[in-house]
């Protein structure tokens, strides 16, 4: 159960993720925008969008792979946190 609810949550990362970028290429919803914001266009590109006229625009995809680099770094310390692996047994023996 504990590895079905992870993966969920990745893939709706994964997925909103792919949203922001310019790679996203499918029309799933109108376009006013999902649940009425406009902002939410079916084309993503979010953050192509969001550079527009600014000094940034031309290093886009270098932002957006680290932006990318550094959610899954910190999605992965989260889970880490919130779901510690199991500690394995110190035996006794002394190493030789």
């Amino acid at each position: 159960m504990r590895r079905i609810f992870l993966l969920l949550i990745i893939l709706v990362v994964a997925i909103v993720m792919f949203y922001v970028s310019r790679f996203w290429c499918f029309n799933l919803w109108s376009r006013s925008g999902l649940f009425g914001f406009e902002t939410l266009r079916p084309t993503g590109g979010l953050l192509a969008r969001g550079l527009r006229g600014t000094q940034f625009a031309p290093f886009e995809l270098l932002i957006w792979t680290t932006g990318v680099f550094l959610i899954l770094t910190y999605l992965q310390r989260f889970i880490d946190y919130v779901l510690p692996a199991p500690v394995a047994e110190k035996d006794d023996q002394p190493d030789l």
